[in-house]
């Protein structure tokens, strides 16, 4: 790992008109409220949270789909705000609402997807095959419409997309979400080897606290917006006794910084987070 490839520093993000909440619950929110964090080249990061704790704003001001009111983020450098377009062939992103052409098959999808990223047809339809093979798809589905895959397999091709354009950083939000256990491990396995052979800085979240012990060098625990936790798994367990006689979780970890319980946290759909 070297360089900083992601650098938040006080980054803020509100929703709403710029007075406080009434009784109704209107007004503005603060969404991401003054985080400030590194990410180094080649890193594997993970942020935390429960619902409504600013992650995917966090990740969406990154990909530059919102401004910030505050602070700045940098991406290798570059500000996403003053060059956008520098910024968005540098990254690419994967969230559980990837949208496709529902009617055209996956390969149609993901060619598609390549010609934007201004790849030649036919050595990317050689990679197309390559890289779903990798991520468990099986090849009867590749010709198949996309209204007939399960939003698991959809989210496999989402993610073949986004490896298509080889991006120097990778933003996943939640890209695991609906996966059976099989091919959860497909997609970590893709991540270990985007890190590995590639030097890919990925920056994901997730409600899967296995998948963020395994996968992460560093985790960042949001709640309410604010940064309240950041170092690796292995720190962060160590701060917090279990108290049961058994290891330290990254539940228990959860649980005592955040007060929620981490399957309490995930059951309702997440508004800003």
């Amino acid at each position: 790992m070297n360089d900083i490839a992601i650098r938040a520093a006080q980054v803020t993000k509100y929703f709403g008109k710029a007075r406080p909440a009434s009784k109704n619950g209107k007004g503005r929110v603060t969404a991401v409220d003054h985080v400030s964090f590194d990410v180094a080249g080649g890193e594997v990061f993970g942020v935390l949270g429960p619902n409504g704790s600013g992650k995917s704003t966090l990740i969406r001001l990154m990909a530059t789909l919102l401004l910030p009111d505050e602070g700045q983020v940098l991406v290798f450098g570059r500000d996403p705000v003053r060059e956008p377009m520098v910024v968005r062939r540098l990254i690419n992103r994967v969230s559980v609402e990837a949208a496709f052409f529902k009617k055209l098959s996956p390969m149609e999808n993901l060619i598609y997807g390549a010609r934007l990223y201004g790849l030649d047809a036919g050595p990317a339809r050689r990679e197309i095959r390559q890289i779903l093979d990798r991520l468990g798809l099986p090849q009867a589905s590749i010709g198949k419409p996309m209204e007939e895959m399960s939003r698991g397999m959809q989210q496999k091709v989402a993610i073949a997309r986004a490896l298509l354009s080889r991006p120097a950083v990778l933003l996943l939000d939640e890209p695991t979400t609906g996966l059976d256990p099989r091919s959860k491990l497909e997609v970590q396995a893709v991540v270990r080897e985007l890190r590995e052979q590639h030097g890919t800085t990925i920056l994901l979240t997730t409600h899967d606290m296995a998948e963020a012990d395994g996968l992460c060098d560093r985790l960042a625990i949001l709640d309410g917006g604010r940064l309240t936790a950041l170092d690796t798994p292995d720190a962060l367990k160590k701060r917090v006794p279990s108290g049961n006689g058994h290891p330290t979780t990254l539940e228990d970890v959860f649980l005592r910084l955040t007060g929620k319980v981490f399957e309490d946290a995930d059951a309702a759909p997440e508004a800003i987070g």
